[in-house]
């Protein structure tokens, strides 16, 4: 298994480090809403200080492509930034070029500069080469903390890695670790929850996992599509008549591998999707044809614990059901808890990611009892799909 080393393998005292952060935070009306992607960038930035490192801290914001849009600076994240790091943080308003040099030149040991937007220009999206080399202009080491961007062979996610020694920051290590010992190093058995909308966007999710899991447990609206291709009527419910053919090659590679898919067995249905809507729970061939399911039932919910009862590892993608609008969310909530316990325990070792999970783990109050919770969304999940992350890659020691 190739390895990457951790800014602890790096002799930073007195050298320019650049950190590539992901500090595309939620913002309204240039003032950050929420913190939470910042919280996990912090760390690492204290640590390089605390090393001596003087640390140039670049990230991209939104989409501009290329150009530069007022409303798109990184500008407003320098002071809660500064906030969480604990020392001020001085803001370049360009992240490469003359004005970025100049910034980065009255640096001194223990200080922080933020960047200007890298999308701003149109090379870091092309991983253009000579952006790349520009970047690396203004620093000795390369750290890399976006693990959320690492799917993406960008200019300074990728390209600028090759150009200055480099190592993971602290959140990239914690996620490359957690994600490394759930799928790629397990103790098992293992366990796949994947819930969400449409079988369409995880087939090759699916077709990765199946060959990997002792158990695949399937929710949400993509269940619709396995039972229908099970000859279930499913009412009016949400499901893809045109991935029926899939959901039933996902089973039969199941079946190749000696993965069991664990379906819903029984329901809850309302004959309209909205909060507090009447609803009822049934057995999964008892959905009417004016009815739509919009989460699984107590007893999907016993067999998910008897399965879990002997499972080692969970690695959980998407809701069971519609968690957003209650009495929906019970199944999602149910299940979110029994993997907390579990790995309170000592019993389990759980990794979650994707945007809807977090929520929905965050709705349960669960988030913190899991072993990791992955912020990212598109590389978590191509890691679950077993595609090499640019931004990794380049990281590692071969």
């Amino acid at each position: 298994m190739p390895t990457f080393r951790t800014i602890d393998d790096l002799q930073v005292a007195g050298k320019r480090v650049l950190v590539r952060a992901d500090l595309n935070v939620p913002m309204k009306d240039g003032v950050v809403t929420s913190t939470t992607r910042i919280e996990r960038q912090a760390p690492t930035i204290r640590d390089l200080c605390a090393k001596g490192a003087r640390v140039i801290v670049c990230s991209h914001f939104d989409r501009p492509k290329g150009k530069v849009v007022p409303s798109m600076s990184l500008k407003p994240v320098a002071e809660p930034l500064a906030k969480l790091v604990g020392r001020p943080v001085a803001f370049a308003e360009d992240c490469i070029g003359p004005v970025a040099e100049a910034a980065v030149a009255k640096l001194k040991d223990g200080d922080v500069l933020l960047l200007e937007n890298t999308r701003f220009h149109a090379g870091e999206e092309k991983n253009d080469p000579e952006m790349a080399k520009q970047l690396a202009k203004l620093a000795d080491f390369y750290v890399n903390d976006a693990f959320s961007s690492a799917h993406r062979a960008h200019a300074s996610t990728e390209a600028v890695a090759h150009l200055l020694p480099n190592a993971a920051g602290r959140s990239m290590q914690a996620e490359l670790t957690a994600l490394t010992k759930a799928l790629n190093e397990p103790e098992r058995p293992l366990m796949a929850v994947i819930g969400g909308a449409k079988v369409s966007t995880k087939i090759a999710l699916l077709e990765n996992l199946v060959k990997k899991v002792e158990t695949l447990v399937i929710g949400g609206a993509m269940a619709n599509t396995f039972l229908a291709a099970e000859g279930i009527a499913v009412g009016k419910s949400l499901y893809e008549a045109d991935h029926v053919e899939t959901a039933r090659r996902v089973m039969a590679l199941s079946k190749d591998a000696g993965a069991a898919i664990l379906l819903p067995t029984d329901v809850t249905v309302a004959k309209e999707f909205k909060a507090g809507a009447p609803s009822r729970t049934v057995p999964v061939r008892q959905v009417a044809a004016d009815e739509m399911i919009l989460d699984v039932g107590p007893a999907t919910i016993e067999e998910f614990k008897k399965s879990l009862a002997t499972t080692k590892t969970v690695v959980w993608n998407g809701p069971l059901g519609a968690f957003e609008t209650p009495p929906f969310d019970k199944g999602t909530v149910a299940a979110a808890k029994l993997v907390a316990e579990q790995t309170k325990a000592g019993k389990l070792l759980s990794v979650a990611g994707g945007g809807d999970t977090v929520s929905a783990l965050n709705k349960a109050g669960v988030a913190g009892d899991f072993s990791y919770v992955s912020t990212a969304g598109g590389a978590f999940l191509e890691w679950l799909e077993g595609l090499e992350l640019p931004g990794v890659a380049a990281l590692m020691v071969k």
